[in-house]
This record gives structure tokens, sequence and C-alpha cells, in this order.
């Protein structure tokens, strides 16, 4: 018998998000709404700025966590967010990707547990495993996609080490309301876990004033510090808080391969590890565009989907299929549970039959609900969801 390789990563599947993707493909036709990709161009400056770097020669090693000029604007754009992070408390990464995946394989030993709210982004699981830690889910489904301290409660145990939020959430366009945050907040205060914040969709957040945890994190971590009663072994809140950010979603640079953590300095001084060793570095010659990037207005893109997201919301009301309002990033996860077939089978045969393609809730560990992307074409978001609508009205007879 041959030599055997991880084995947790032999169990793992390949994406059902590319898979579904790739099967709308090999269809002629067929109207992808799969991918959470921006259907809108990188901002000309920042495109600009990369020329600029390569004309200048700007193709050497650049220093390990990121360029001095890229971590002091990342440092002043997340002040002007409400946080407060120090250039060196900030690594630049290859994508919001391997944040998460340095900063999980730095804190888990085997056997660890992480607590995964769902639906979620099936890389979360995928990282966990492949580090040889345990997901411990959390259905969010029954309870308008928040959580409550019960969940958290029920879920906790001497192995947890971490849990995962988005917000707002792939799949489902939620912003986690201030009950739910002050729930992962009362369980990261009394069990010392880390909290993990994949914030890669918090500048498409539609409503101005949305809370994030990080910033709750950081101000009550200040209030227990001045308060001589508590408990100091209860002090560091937003010391066992890392911040995922990524340029792809707001600037359109998904190809771009370009994100950041934000992590106090003893806990980024081991994350940084496996960064060093994963990727070395972010290329130099992209880093100065970066900068730009941080300065261009995201409001007209923002405005775009809030606008499809009101006719999304407004056409699957038409078509009897139940949806939360999304309140941020790109996404509708409206259900289909009451059709009599599982997300995969609608799923398939929406592709096969009616030309449209969306992605099943089980590539998010939730059943019964499909993921409708609607960061496309406003062409090709009215002829999918006419097709949906056929499709829908189809299977009723």
């Amino acid at each position: 018998m041959g030599r055997r390789t991880n084995s947790d990563l032999a169990c793992l599947a390949t994406s059902g998000i590319r898979r579904f993707t790739a099967l709308a493909n090999q269809t002629p036709g067929c109207v992808k709404l799969t991918l959470g990709e921006p259907e809108f161009d990188t901002p000309e400056p920042v495109r600009a700025a990369v020329s600029d770097s390569l004309a200048r020669g700007l193709t050497h090693y650049p220093p390990n966590n990121g360029r001095p000029e890229l971590l002091e604007a990342i440092s002043g754009y997340m002040a002007r967010q409400g946080l407060s992070y120090a250039p060196d408390e900030l690594i630049v990464t290859c994508g919001a990707t391997e944040a998460l995946a340095a900063t999980l394989m730095a804190i888990l030993d085997p056997g660890d547990e992480v607590i995964v709210p769902t639906p979620a982004f099936g890389l979360y699981e995928s990282i966990v495993r492949a580090s040889h830690g345990v997901v411990v889910p959390i259905d969010t489904s029954k309870r308008g996609f928040q959580i409550s301290p019960t969940d958290i409660g029920n879920a906790l145990t001497e192995r947890t080490k971490a849990i995962v939020i988005t917000s707002p959430n792939n799949p489902t366009g939620c912003v986690y309301s201030h009950e739910t945050l002050e729930a992962v907040g009362l369980a990261q205060f009394l069990s010392g876990i880390y909290v993990i914040c994949d914030d890669v969709y918090n500048r498409l957040a539609y409503d101005e004033g949305h809370e994030r945890f990080a910033v709750l994190a950081q101000l009550e971590q200040e209030r227990l510090a001045k308060d001589e009663r508590a408990d100091r072994e209860f002090h560091g809140l937003a010391d066992r808080t890392v911040v995922v950010d990524s340029f792809s979603k707001p600037w359109a640079m998904t190809g771009w391969r370009l994100g950041w953590l934000a992590a106090p300095r003893e806990l980024k001084a081991q994350i940084e590890k496996m960064h060093q060793y994963l990727v070395s570095s972010v290329p130099a010659f992209v880093q100065d565009a970066a900068v730009v990037a941080l300065g261009c207005d995201v409001e007209p893109m923002r405005e775009t989907y809030r606008r499809r997201r009101d006719l999304v919301v407004s056409r699957l009301g038409e078509m009897g299929l139940p949806v939360e309002e999304p309140c941020g990033a790109f996404y509708a996860f409206p259900s289909i549970s009451h059709l009599g077939m599982g997300s995969e089978e609608f799923c398939e045969r929406a592709i096969r039959e009616a030309g449209v393609a969306l992605v099943p809730g089980t590539c998010f560990g939730t059943e019964g609900f499909v993921r409708l992307s609607y960061c496309v074409s406003d062409d090709d978001l009215e002829t999918g969801l006419d097709r949906l609508e056929k499709f829908v009205t189809a299977l009723r007879g």
C-alpha cells in the first residue's frame, strides 16, 4: 500500500460552488448567479498604480508582512472605521483566504473545536478540518440567521478554541444584530475563546452604523481596563480577536488576491510564522496599488447592490420563495424547502431545465435553501430571475 496523505484533507470535497459553476459553464446560454465576484472592473487609478510600480522596478522581495506604506495606510483606514491597530499589528495576505488559513493554523491543536454558525462559507470548515480541528456548527436558519446565547452555550466545550463570524454574511446577506454580537462577546468573556471576524463584506453593508464585533470588543476592553473591580483575566477581549479583511469585494479586486489581518502583537507574532511559511509575502508591485484602493469610494458599487437587492427580494416574493432581506454583501438565500426536493436537486434541475445557476444550501451547511448572487450585470440578473420564476412555476404544476 502506498503512503497515505493527510487523512483529514483527503476527506474534504472540492468546492461545491465551483462544481455548480462548472456545470453551468457546460450548459450553453446558462445565466450564472453562483459566484461572489463583482462584475465591475477594478478602479482605473488602482490599475494605473500597478503600471507605475512595475515601471519603478518594484519586483523584488518586499517585507514579509507588507510594505510600510501599505501597513500605515491600512492602519489609518481601520482607524476611520473605529478600530485601533498599529502597523505592527497587521499582516498583508494573499486574500482573506490566506489570512483565515494562517490564523486557524496558528491557533489550532489537533482535536480543537471551532464554532461555525451556519449557513457559512464552506472555506471555514475546510481549513479547520485540514488543520486537524473539529467544526461545531450552530444552525441559525430558525432564528432569522442570528445567534442566541443558548446556541453558543450549547456548543461550547473544554476543547472549544474559536468561533468564526462573518457579517454581512455569506450566503445570507444578513447583518448580525447587537444581541448576536453580545452573545458572541459573552462567550468570549466567559470562556476565553478566540473570535475570528471575517469582515470582507463590511464595506458593503447597506445601512450606515451597522455594528462590528471587533469595534465592540475594543471598546469593552477599554472599559474593563478602567474598572478596578473587573477580573483582570477578562480584560483581553480584543486580545483574543482577529479581524480579516480583503480588497476583493469592495473594490472589485478578486483576481488580485489581496487581503489583510489585524491581531494583537502576541497573537500576530504566531500568525505571521504561518504567513511566512505559506506564501512569504504578497507581490511587491501590487502593494502601492492597494494604498490607492483604500482611498477609492465604494458607494457607487454599494448603491448598485442595494438597488439589485430590492429587485431580488421583490421578485422572490412574487415567486413565493421566502427570504430574509439581505442587509449587505450581494447574496440572497431564499428557502425552497416547500418545493419537495433538496437544494442540490433543485439547482441541478434549474441549470438543465431553465438555464439559470444558483448554489445549493448544502454548500453552506444548510439544506432547504439556495444562494442567489446578484453581483452580475442588470441584464443577466433580470434574465436569471425570469428563468427562475418560470422554473418555480413549472415545479408547482
